[in-house]
């Protein structure tokens, strides 16, 4: 089976989507892009979805997972080069991008995560392993 290629920049994962996505490759990319957050501790995932002329409901609802899972996994999703009749179809299946950033660009979308990445090394995103009661 194909699979999406998932590059690594600093602390944030690329994932490039140049193909059709169908439904056992998008079910792919969440399994292997969740694995690849817990890999390397990636703060930032950005998905750029330019070569997409189409998104159906399943599809959508999957970006939407990933987003969520990511979020649990604390790294933040940022999904760039949406095309306008990918954003018009979204709107239209009522599909709600819950915890998805966009940005219209790959250089918009990286400052969201750089910024991101700045905030926690100035440490609000710190986090304690001891609990007090």
């Amino acid at each position: 089976m194909d699979r999406i290629p998932i590059l690594k920049l600093g602390g944030a994962l690329i994932v490039t989507i140049q193909v059709d996505m169908h439904d056992r490759l998008a079910l792919a990319l969440e399994e292997d892009l969740t694995a690849m957050i817990a890999r390397t501790g990636a703060r930032g995932v950005l998905i750029e979805i330019s070569a997409l002329e189409i998104v159906d409901s399943f599809i959508g609802r999957m970006l939407v997972s990933i987003a969520a899972v990511s979020r649990v996994l604390d790294a933040e999703t940022v999904v760039v080069g949406m095309r306008p009749a990918v954003a018009i179809t979204l709107v239209e299946l009522g599909l709600e991008l819950t915890g998805i950033k966009t940005a219209l660009n790959v250089e918009r979308g990286m400052s969201l995560i750089q910024a991101r990445l700045l905030e926690d090394d100035e440490g609000h995103g710190s986090h304690r392993d001891d609990f007090e009661d």
